[in-house]
Order: structure tokens, then sequence, then C-alpha cells
């Protein structure tokens, strides 16, 4: 048998879960519960061809439970099957991190605060399927009614957008903001101890290119040393040449205004529900179905000298991202200062995952409907 036709899912019992008993599933419980209250009122999500992600019913059905749990491990285990995720493609599986971004800003431009951030453009489209596949290109503009790609980085960068109000807020360093646009949220301090914080509008449609990778490529780092601390050293030592790199990357972020409510939680994701530090996971959309809850197994940098440490935990799938390619791919969300850029920029890690769906779809996919 090929590693294709090999079951990508295959159950497994709560009690054989590694780490399962000692997990704070009241934790993740309230996480799950924000993506219930997102499917309830919209699930948008569910407009879209997701592989495993079944029926809005499935969710609906749990969600109402979940709103009435008592015990939160019971929960989990009386309304979800258990299904071990197998890679066909990436059989270790691969686990990253993000975090969000601080920066100082300015509401104004000047006085040293001259890298604005934007908003999206009224003239940045989605395509249909047949321009998509025939373009290559999910985003775009039209041109004199033709479909075409949109402005690249550096075209933005050097001025493509000015004069068309679009601006929400100025930073001081282009790295900066160019680390808010990978990471695709941020946090902005102003002179006078307010904060605003962003969430991810929309992008641009042009393709990403890791620029760590490039200066790996160039043979400036290496893949053993590649980290975003390693990165942004290098960027702050040879600002000329960082310039030139990140404009390798021809994919651009565009930003909203968001408020978030209880200050212990993120910007939203891409599920448009407020992140939970280690309890929300990025995903690849395409699979799994936003609110999926995901038991990660993998090992950590968390230690003090940056050692890995095991990480075993329920998670919830609220994000996603243009890397987040993959059955056995995600990218853990750290929160935001010092501490969770150093975990997130330093974690590359095999893992396994274990997704938990609702008893009544995970019979259907087991049984190949």
């Amino acid at each position: 048998m090929t590693a294709e036709a090999k079951p990508v899912l295959n159950p497994v019992p709560f009690a054989q879960i590694k780490g399962w008993a000692d997990d704070d599933h009241a934790a993740a419980l309230a996480a799950f519960q924000r993506s219930c209250a997102e499917i309830q009122a919209s699930g948008r999500s569910f407009g879209r061809d997701v592989r495993f992600g079944g029926r809005r019913a499935d969710w609906l059905e749990v969600c109402e439970n979940a709103a009435q749990a008592k015990s939160a491990r019971q929960f989990f285990e009386e309304k979800f099957a258990a299904l071990k995720v197998a890679d066909p493609i990436r059989p270790e599986g691969l686990f990253t991190g993000y975090y969000e971004p601080e920066a100082e800003g300015s509401r104004t431009a000047g006085n040293g605060y001259d890298v604005p951030i934007y908003r999206k453009p009224e003239d940045l489209v989605s395509f249909d399927a047949a321009t998509e596949k025939r373009l290559n290109l999910k985003y775009g503009r039209l041109l004199e009614g033709k479909p075409a790609g949109y402005l690249t980085r550096r075209e933005i960068e050097e001025g493509a957008l000015q004069g068309r109000g679009l601006e929400i807020v100025w930073l001081k360093s282009w790295v900066d903001a160019f680390f808010i646009h990978v990471q695709g949220s941020g946090r902005i301090r102003f002179e006078d101890g307010s904060t605003m914080r962003l969430a991810y509008g929309a992008k641009s449609g042009q393709p990403y290119t890791g620029i760590g990778g490039v200066l790996v490529e160039r043979g400036v780092l290496t893949k053993d040393n590649m980290s975003m601390q390693a990165l942004r050293a290098w960027m702050k030592d040879n600002p000329g040449e960082a310039r030139e790199l990140m404009w390798e990357n021809k994919s651009f972020v565009f930003f909203r205004e968001v408020k978030v409510n209880d200050p212990s939680l993120g910007a939203p994701g891409a599920q448009q529900v407020s992140l939970t530090p280690l309890r929300s996971l990025a995903i690849d959309r395409s699979l799994w179905m936003f609110g999926t809850p995901i038991w990660l197994d993998a090992k950590v940098p968390s230690g003090p000298d940056g050692e890995m440490q095991d990480f075993r935990r329920l998670m919830v799938a609220q994000d996603t991202g243009t890397a987040i390619k993959g059955h056995v791919r995600g990218d853990v969300y750290w929160g935001w200062g010092e501490k969770a850029a150093l975990v997130a920029g330093r974690m590359k890690s095999p893992g396994a995952m274990i997704v938990l769906l609702p008893k009544k779809l995970a019979a259907r996919l087991l049984n190949g409907k």
C-alpha cells in the first residue's frame, strides 16, 4: 500500500492520548466556546470546501452542548471522536509559532514616524475560480477592465498607495512593519501610553517568499542557526541590504483596527475570533474547519536556555496562514511580549496531531462518505 493510500484519519481512544488527563480542558473549552459563538452567528467558513470540515449542523449540535458543559473533559470525550492524523506528504509533521508583535507608532506622520500601515484598498478584489486558475492569482485588481496582479511590496513601500487616505498608523521602522505583516497582527504603543490593536484585513495576492530562506540560500545564515531573532539581528546590522531583502517578498498585508475587550486575548484571527495564547492554532483551512479542537503533541524551545520541552495540550483551530499547508501542520499562537516572540521565533518542531471531530462527522469520514 502506498503512502497516499493509507488512511489520513485513525481513531484513537482518549485514554491512549499521552498527557490528555493532565491538560486544562476548561481553558480549551473557553477557546472552543468563542469559536462556537462565530459558528452559531454566521459560520462563514462553511461556505468553503473544507476536506474534513463537515456540515455546519454537525458543529451547531456540539456547540449547543458546549454552552451547558459542566465538565470540560467529559464534554470533549462524549461529543467528539479523537482521530490521529497521518500526513501523506510530511509524516513527521511540522509545527511553528507566531505572536503579536509590538511597535512604537503615531496616528500622524512625521517626527520619525514615516512607515505607514495600510487598510485594504478599494481596488483590491478577489478573482473568480476561472481567473484564479488562469493567472495563478487569488487576489489582484482590474486594469482597464482586465484582471491583473496587485502592486508588489516594493511598489507600495515606494509610495504607490500614497494620497489615498489608506494609512491607519505610522511606525518608525520598516522592519517592525514587515514583522507585523508576517505575523498578521500587531499592538501599537503611542507616546501617551495608549495602544492600538491591528488585525489582518487582506493580502495583495502577490507570492509570499520567506526572506529567512533567501538568506540561507545566499549562505548568509544556515538552516541550523536560522530563527526570527537571527533574522532581525542581521537586518539591524545591515539596514540597507535589509530593505532590498524585504522586497524579495512581494506579498503585502493590509490591516484593520480592532477593539479587544479582554486584554488577556489577542487580536482576532482568520475565524474573526479573538485568539487565546497557547490555545489558538493556525491550520490549513482547506483541510480543517475553524473551531476544530486539535490535540498537539510536539516540543517547543520554552526552557530557560531555549532547550526543547514537551508541549501537549488541546488547542482550537482559529487562524490560518499562507505558509500553513499540510495535514499535520500548525502554527501555535504564543501571545505577545518578548517571551512570546522568543519562543515563537525559534519554534520549528516535528510532532503529532489528533483532531477532535463531532461523532457524526467522524463516522461519515471513516466510512468514506
